[in-house]
C-alpha cells in the first residue's frame, strides 16, 4: 500500500473546490499563483510575508499543549472564512509571527519568531517553544499581516527533581456540538487550572444536526454532512473550534489530548489487513482524519501524521509528583469482539474477551506502558485512557443483564489483556511505592472505581488503585439515563459491583488537584446543557490519600442539582 498516493489523493481533493477569495487580498505578483497546483506550498519557495485581510483570520482561537519543564506548544490556524475551502485562504504559505512573554501585557518578551503556515496543514503553525522556565505561567500571541490573534496563557511544567505542591488539572471528553452546549468548557476557564487533559470524541463524525440552542451559528449542507475525506473533516473541526467556551478553555491553560472513535468514526479500530483492496477506502479516511486531528491540535512534531499513522501515545513528567501516560486504545485495537449470551459465557466474559491474541494496545504500546510501571518514580502514576478499564460485571444485577453481560468496546471486550496490565500495574505499585491513577471518558456518565487484582474479591485486598471515569462535556445532551425522565446519583455499589463508589449521568467534567499526600477528584456536573445561563456545581469529590489504596469519599455525596433531579 503506497500511502504516499493515499495522501496525494486526499489532499489533491481538498483542494478542488474553488476558493473564496474575498476574504485575503494580496499585490497581483503573488495572486497569480495561489489558485494553481495542490501542495503548492512546497513548491513556492517564498511564504507571503505580509498578507492582507479582509476578515479576522484567528477565527478558531489559540491554543497551547504538551508542556515540557523548558517548553510548549503554541497553536493557531489561519482560517478567516472557517466554512470555506482552506478557511478562505489562498493555497499559498503565509508567515505567522509570534511571541511569548512572562506577563499578560506582553512587555517583557523572552522569545520570538516566524513560523510558516502552509495549506499542506490548512495553514495551522504548531510553534514548539523552548528554553523558558520551568513550572510557570507565560502568555503569547501570533499576528499575520496586521492581524492579532487573542493573547494565550500557558504554563512549563516542574522540573524533574523537584516536588511541586500540587498539580491542579481537568479532564473531559466527549462533546458532540449538536447536542448540547459547552458550558462546562466555560467553568473549566474559570478554575484556573495548570492542565487540560482531553481523553477523546473531541468531535463527532456523524451529520450535523440543528438544534435551537444553536440556533446562533449557520451550518452549511457541506458542513453538516457526515465527513469522509480532509476537506469535510477540516469543517468539522472548524465548527467546533469556533465555541467561545471551548476556545476560552484553550486560551487560558495547555492542553494534553487523545483520541477515541469519532475523531475517525463510530466505534473505529485500527487493526486491518492494509494489503486487501477493501482497506484502500478505510486507510484514506483515516489518514484525512489523522491529518485533520493534528492540524487543530497543539501537538508536537513527533506526532505529525504519516499517512493512516500517527504517533500519539506518549508520557509527560511533571516533577517528581505525577506522570501522564497518554494511551491511544483506538489506532492499534483489534476489530470488537462477538457478544455472547449468559450460556455461553466463561466467568462472565464471552470468548473473544479471553483471546490473547486480541489486543486493545497493540503490541508495541503495551511493551511501552508495562516498561514505564518499572521505570516511573512519580508519586502519582496517571494514565489517560479512553474506555472504562474496570470489570463491570452486568450479570451481578438482574436489571442489567440486557446489556449482554459484557461491553465488548472497553476494556471487558479485551479483558485478556486488560488483565496482564493490571497485574503489571498492582506490581509496579507494590515495588516504586506510586499510586496508580487512571482518568477515563467515552461513557457520558461518571464513575468511581476501585482498581483489582482480583475482580471477584469484595474484601478489598486486592484493590491497588482508582479509576476516575468523567462524562461528556455535551454528548447525550440532557436526555436522562432514566425511565422516570430524571437524572441518576447514587453512592456506593452500583449493578451489584462491590468496587464502584459513585455513579451519575448529568453532562460535566473531572477537576483534578495532585499533591504530594493526596489526589482529589471533583465532579463538576451541568443542570442541562441547553441554557447558557446554566451553572457547573460540584457533585461529589474523592480522594486517594498516599498512605492509602481506593478511593474514599470528601464531601456528601448527592447535593441538590439546579435544573436536575439528584
Amino acid at each position: 500500500m503506497n500511502y504516499r498516493d493515499i495522501v496525494a489523493r486526499m489532499q489533491a481533493r481538498a483542494m478542488a473546490r474553488p476558493l473564496n477569495r474575498r476574504t485575503f487580498l494580496m499585490g497581483s505578483a503573488v495572486s497569480a499563483v495561489g489558485l494553481t497546483y495542490p501542495g503548492l506550498a512546497r513548491r513556492q519557495a517564498t511564504p507571503v510575508a505580509t498578507p492582507v485581510f479582509g476578515d479576522n483570520p484567528f477565527t478558531l482561537g489559540v491554543a497551547s499543549g504538551e508542556p515540557l519543564p523548558d517548553g510548549v506548544v503554541l497553536w493557531t490556524r489561519l482560517a478567516p472564512q472557517p466554512f470555506e475551502a482552506f478557511g478562505g485562504m489562498p493555497v499559498q504559505a503565509v508567515e505567522v509571527q509570534w511571541r511569548i512573554a512572562t506577563d499578560e501585557h506582553l512587555t517583557d518578551v523572552v522569545q520570538s519568531g516566524t513560523a510558516i503556515a502552509s495549506p499542506d496543514w490548512a495553514h495551522s503553525v504548531h510553534v514548539e517553544v523552548e528554553g523558558l522556565e520551568a513550572n510557570r505561567p507565560y502568555w503569547y500571541q501570533f499576528q499575520s499581516g496586521n492581524e492579532l490573534s487573542p493573547v494565550g496563557r500557558t504554563r512549563t511544567a516542574p522540573a524533574a527533581g523537584t516536588m511541586p505542591d500540587n498539580l491542579r488539572f481537568a479532564f473531559a471528553s466527549c462533546q458532540r456540538w449538536d447536542q448540547g452546549l459547552y458550558t462546562a468548557w466555560r467553568d473549566v476557564a474559570a478554575q484556573d487550572v495548570d492542565l487540560v487533559v482531553h481523553l477523546g470524541d473531541y468531535i463527532y463524525e456523524s451529520r450535523v444536526g440543528l438544534p435551537p440552542f444553536r440556533d446562533d451559528v449557520k451550518v452549511p449542507v457541506r458542513v453538516a454532512l457526515e465527513p469522509m475525506d480532509l476537506e469535510h473533516y477540516r469543517y468539522r473541526y472548524a465548527l467546533y473550534k469556533q465555541d467561545p467556551h471551548l476556545q476560552e478553555a484553550h486560551r487560558l491553560a495547555p492542553w494534553m489530548v487523545t483520541w477515541d472513535d469519532h475523531e475517525v468514526h463510530n466505534n473505529f479500530f485500527g487493526d486491518v489487513k492494509r494489503d486487501e483492496p477493501a482497506a484502500q477506502m478505510v486507510l484514506e479516511r483515516r489518514a484525512a482524519a489523522y491529518q485533520a486531528y493534528y492540524e487543530h491540535q497543539p501537538l508536537r512534531k513527533e506526532s505529525i501524521p504519516d499517512g493512516p499513522d500517527l504517533q500519539l501515545f506518549r508520557k509527560r513528567l511533571f516533577g517528581d509528583l505525577l506522570q501522564v501516560n497518554v494511551l491511544d486504545t483506538r489506532q492499534y485495537r483489534s476489530g470488537q469482539g462477538i457478544n455472547c449470551n449468559a450460556a455461553d459465557r466463561t466467568d462472565g466474559y464471552c470468548a473473544d474477551s479471553l483471546d490473547p491474541a486480541r489486543s486493545l494496545l497493540g503490541a508495541r504500546q503495551k511493551a511501552w506502558l508495562l516498561d514505564g510501571f518499572q521505570e516511573t518514580r512519580t508519586r502519582w502514576n496517571v494514565i489517560a485512557n479512553q474506555v472504562p478499564m474496570a470489570r463491570i460485571d452486568y450479570d451481578a444485577d438482574p436489571e442489567m443483564q440486557s446489556f449482554g453481560g459484557t461491553e465488548m468496546d472497553k476494556w471487558d471486550g479485551y479483558a485478556y489483556e486488560r488483565d496482564e496490565v493490571v497485574q503489571a500495574m498492582s506490581a509496579a505499585a507494590g515495588a516504586n511505592g506510586f499510586h496508580p491513577v487512571v482518568i477515563t471518558g467515552d461513557v457520558h456518565a461518571s464513575y468511581v472505581w476501585d482498581l483489582k487484582t482480583d475482580w471477584d474479591d469484595d474484601s478489598g485486598e486486592t484493590v491497588f488503585g482508582t479509576e476516575f471515569v468523567g462524562t461528556s462535556i455535551s454528548s447525550n445532551g440532557d436526555n436522562p439515563l432514566r425511565d422516570d425522565g430524571g437524572f441518576t446519583t447514587q453512592c456506593g455499589n452500583r449493578n451489584g459491583n462491590a468496587h464502584n463508589h459513585f455513579y451519575d449521568n448529568h453532562r460535566g467534567y473531572v477537576l483534578c488537584n495532585a499533591g504530594a499526600e493526596r489526589y482529589s477528584a471533583e465532579y463538576r456536573v451541568m443542570p442541562n446543557v441547553s441554557d447558557d445561563a446554566a451553572e457547573a456545581v460540584s457533585l461529589a469529590t474523592f480522594s486517594v490519600d498516599w498512605n492509602q489504596t481506593g478511593a474514599q469519599i470528601d464531601s456528601s455525596c448527592v447535593p441538590a442539582v439546579p435544573g436536575g433531579e439528584s
